[in-house]
């Protein structure tokens, strides 16, 4: 977007910042171009198409347990896909995300993980199950997030594009979370419950725009009623010493990660809430 972007910079206005405190999340136009997102598109399809491995569950479906094919699939998740396509390290969503990251959340973020999810065309039950990213995540003395979700495509209403409860970044803990298909062993996915007096917003965006979003924030999406794929590729940023700790603690945001990591970290038979 003219005068928004400067090489690896994107500009982040004044307002853009107090919105992001404020509720939780910004939606950012244009950080992409049309053809930067083309290029991305390229690598993005390799890995829907399996033309890039990604082993074990690191390539599921986050509408359904591990167990379902495939060709099943209504969510397709490829976890820290620049871990299994290294040329994609320092692409330039990379780059220019982490400059809106430290505008946002200071000059120490990193990249803690990468994420692709993919809403297959026709799938009502393409549903992201409402959720506080923190729920995932060991607790850590400092907690600022700015996750970056990048539409490949427009991202809809109909398609299923992300929708937000800003009031809930200023309630004292975390809402109750709970696996939503089995167990953790079963299925990645945990889920909240959405309340009366919720009142969510729904965020369409065009294709290479973001929203960016922080960890405490409940969010979720609908499923896609439409013809076409509903593409995004989401870049979280956290503090290194943040990173530091959930590695030493040998948490990697993998699905491959040891059960008994995420069994401490998530949720297994019970609620988890923010202690």
């Amino acid at each position: 977007m003219a005068g928004r972007i400067d090489g690896d910079t994107y500009r982040v206005t004044a307002s853009e910042q107090t919105d992001f405190a404020t509720n939780g999340y910004v939606h950012l136009p244009g950080l992409l171009t049309s053809e930067e997102v083309d290029a991305v598109e390229v690598v993005y399809d390799q890995f829907l198409r399996r033309e890039i491995d990604v082993p074990g569950k690191d390539y599921c479906d986050m509408a359904g347990d591990y167990g379902r094919a495939p060709e099943d699939f209504s969510i397709i998740n490829v976890m820290l896909p620049r871990r299994y396509y290294p040329a994609w390290v320092g692409n330039v969503f990379e780059r220019r995300a982490a400059s809106v990251a430290q505008q946002l959340c200071g000059d120490d973020m990193s990249i803690d993980y990468d994420q692709l999810l993919a809403k297959q065309p026709y799938k009502d039950d393409a549903v992201f199950a409402w959720h506080q990213d923190m729920a995932y995540w060991p607790e850590t003395p400092d907690t600022r997030t700015a996750t970056l979700w990048l539409a490949i495509d427009d991202s809809t209403v109909e398609n299923g594009c992300m929708r937000f409860v800003p009031d809930t970044i200023n309630e004292e803990s975390l809402r109750p979370h709970d696996p939503q298909f089995g167990d953790r062993g079963d299925s990645h996915a945990l889920g909240t419950t959405l309340l009366e007096s919720d009142q969510p917003v729904s965020v369409p965006i065009a294709r290479g725009d973001v929203t960016v979003h922080n960890e405490r924030v409940m969010h979720g999406s609908g499923g896609n009623s439409t013809s076409g794929f509903r593409r995004a590729y989401i870049l979280a940023f956290r503090s290194a010493p943040t990173i530091a700790i959930e590695r030493t603690l040998g948490f990697t945001h993998s699905h491959n990660d040891d059960q008994t990591v995420l069994d401490e970290v998530g949720v297994e038979g019970e609620s988890r809430t923010q202690r």
